[in-house]
């Protein structure tokens, strides 16, 4: 079952390469706007000789890091709050809701009116991509912990920040996990988004940037690498998944692990 973890893909990765060539030689595109996967490859040993691609990716990943690290500092600690406190829940939801279905790219023209270029507008569509989802997913979380598990723990004189600490943010955080790996998706995807304005750097820049030199292999290099660092932090994160999930004994449908 192992090796068809390794095999499975690597034969449906081959299969995607053979059929995108197969394009290529059957003439439907011309290879100044589909390059082929060796064109490809060209162009980013192209950008490592340059000097420029460890500096795209490290320049991406440093926005993501801070704005969706901010989503979590932010987000996890108020989803307790209004998951805990009922009339919080109420007297925010309507303005949550209201402004939850916004899109994060609606908020372009502001971020850059407000924080002006550079690093910041993109670290802030970032944190908004990701906030919501972490924070709904947390007062969720918290409104489902068994109240069997407080009424005990408030029998035997826990605090409420003890309530908090030991019993309902360890239950809750199977769940909460879920809205940490929704919220890193979103956030990964407008990470290109944000860096198509008012940056010089990262990949969603390079993508802008190739483009205007009618440069496709550079292009779809970058969102190769788009790609692979996705499926990388999405791999890192299920990591966490299972090592919390160990660590409090609970499945993240709510049932103990045998």
């Amino acid at each position: 079952m192992t090796g068809d973890k390794v095999l499975l893909p690597a034969l449906a990765a081959g299969v995607f390469l053979a059929g995108w060539q197969l394009v290529i030689l059957a003439g439907f595109f011309p290879h100044t706007l589909l390059p082929s996967p060796l064109e490809v490859l060209k162009g980013l040993a192209e950008l490592e000789r340059q000097g420029v691609l460890v500096d795209h990716v490290s320049a991406s990943m440093y926005r993501f890091v801070a704005g969706y690290g901010l989503a979590v500092a932010l987000g996890i600690p108020a989803g307790l709050m209004l998951g805990w406190y009922g009339w919080l829940g109420v007297a925010l939801d309507p303005l949550i809701q209201v402004l939850r279905p916004i899109s994060p790219i609606a908020w372009i023209p502001l971020a850059i009116l407000w924080f002006g270029t550079g690093d910041r507008p993109a670290i802030f569509i970032i944190f908004l991509a990701s906030f919501f989802p972490i924070l709904l997913s947390t007062a969720a979380a918290v409104q489902h912990v068994d109240p069997l598990l407080t009424r005990m723990a408030r029998n035997f004189g826990a605090s409420p920040r003890q309530l908090l600490g030991t019993i309902v943010f360890p239950s809750a955080f199977p769940y909460i996990t879920v809205g940490l790996h929704v919220a890193l998706g979103t956030a990964w995807i407008h990470l290109v988004a944000g860096e198509m304005i008012a940056v010089r750097s990262g990949l969603g820049f390079l993508i802008v940037d190739a483009r205007n030199l009618l440069r496709t292999d550079l292009v779809i290099a970058a969102m190769v690498l788009i790609g692979l660092l996705g499926f990388t932090l999405d791999r890192l994160m299920r990591l966490v998944e299972r090592i919390m999930t160990a660590r409090w004994g609970m499945a993240a449908g709510g049932e103990e692990r045998a």
